[in-house]
């Protein structure tokens, strides 16, 4: 009971505080999210009903990874050109007309192209949904507005997969394709009925200060470390999506529905924790400090399927160590980013910080497929954990760096 009487007033302060529109952005999301179908099954459908090679669907998740580097690109442009609104109508209700298409396309070179202006157009949404949130909140409750739409993505990631594994087993892979696009479709209809567009931007912008910061995305050095290094750790992340059900359908002979409800927990453990573990952390630590130790954890996640004999617990407990590591970095990541623009160029740096987790679409499936198939799952999970050992301390060297740099910086008279 004490327990409790202390976790309620936890779950209420972390939520209070935020505005109606960024539930509103959440919603949207949610619906989205709920439909996500393809992604996480398409290495599965490619080598299982398709009959690719690992090296041809890692080529053919490659260019879903190309065309998400350019589809950011141009979402932060038009973000920045007409407004994140319209970028982000558009994108969903276009990319929903996408997928159902995708569905029936079986050629490899055909796909390859399809894929890539699928990722394209969808990915586009990102830079522009992010904008989004930063117009929506306030500085004091800007990171915990990510969790939110955070938390309504990945409440939907649980419902995506789960019902995505249980279609793909018992109605086959093209209810997959129809389904995912016509949520996206759905959620481009509510985002244009229900949510207004909010074209100022709050007045309390936080400044992380590191130097002297450029008028230009692409010209903030200290930003631009940043993006590389957060891509280091997202290339490891992203094997979530790309190598893991392929591994736990081979080793683990899991079927989709069991892959499906594995990766369901991450998003329910994210929908249940991290708004309180945001809300308790996010003015007592610094931010790079809390997002080293969540890459760390996800390098950890795969390391232990060395360690440990092949059964089911074991992945549930890797979903669980790669969940705590994706709330201790991924919202932060994201309050750091928007902390270092301004409303005039939020476009650049989200579509930049969008980018590095596309480049880590380009790299994730190619690399990790190539590695698992040449020198074996063992060897990928070690490249992995030494990648997020290497991110780690990054982050903590950037961390040292902007503190040398705020030390410079001239202090007020007075």
């Amino acid at each position: 009971m004490a327990l409790l009487q202390h976790l309620f007033p936890l779950y209420r302060n972390s939520f209070s505080g935020l505005s109606k529109d960024i539930w509103l952005l959440a919603f949207v999301s949610f619906i989205n999210r709920s439909g996500t179908m393809v992604l996480p099954f398409l290495t599965v459908y490619l080598t299982q009903e398709l009959d690719f090679s690992k090296g041809r669907a890692g080529v053919v998740m490659g260019c879903f990874g190309m065309g998400s580097i350019l589809g950011t690109y141009i979402g932060g442009y038009l973000s920045d050109r007409i407004g994140y609104y319209r970028v982000m109508f558009w994108t969903l209700f276009v990319s929903g007309l996408l997928f159902i298409s995708l569905a029936q396309i079986r050629q490899f070179e055909v796909l390859c192209v399809a894929v890539f202006v699928l990722s394209m157009v969808a990915d586009a949404f990102r830079p522009a949904n992010i904008s989004a949130a930063s117009f929506y909140s306030s500085a004091a409750n800007r990171t915990r507005s990510f969790s939110l739409l955070r938390l309504a993505v990945n409440l939907g990631f649980a419902v995506g997969p789960a019902v995505g594994g249980i279609l793909a087993g018992t109605k086959g892979y093209a209810w997959l394709f129809w389904v995912d696009g016509l949520t996206c479709i759905a959620a481009a209809i509510l985002l244009r009925i229900f949510l207004v567009e909010k074209k100022e931007a709050p007045h309390d912008e936080p400044v992380q200060l590191a130097g002297t910061q450029p008028s230009s995305a692409y010209r903030d050095k200290f930003f631009l470390s940043f993006i590389a290094i957060t891509a280091l750790g997202a290339f490891t992340f992203m094997q979530l999506f790309s190598t893991l059900p392929v591994f736990l359908k081979e080793d683990f002979r899991l079927d989709e529905t069991q892959i499906g409800w594995l990766l369901a927990l991450n998003g329910l453990l994210i929908a249940a924790l991290e708004m309180p573990i945001v809300y308790s952390l996010e003015s007592k630590l610094a931010p790079l400090r809390i997002i080293s130790v969540g890459t760390l954890l996800i390098g950890l996640s795969f390391w232990v399927f060395n360690f440990f004999p092949h059964a089911i617990p074991l992945a549930v407990c890797a979903m669980v160590i790669i969940t705590f590591g994706e709330i201790l970095n991924m919202p932060f990541t994201n309050s750091f980013a928007v902390s270092r623009s301004r409303p005039q160029n939020r476009g650049q740096y989200m579509a930049l910080y969008s980018m590095s987790f596309s480049a880590a679409h380009v790299l994730a499936p190619v690399i990790g497929l190539k590695i698992a198939e040449d020198y074996g799952y063992a060897t990928l999970w070690n490249v992995l954990m030494v990648c997020c050992i290497a991110a780690a301390l990054g982050f903590t060297l950037l961390r040292r760096r902007m503190l040398q740099l705020q030390s410079l910086q001239p202090q007020p008279l007075g």
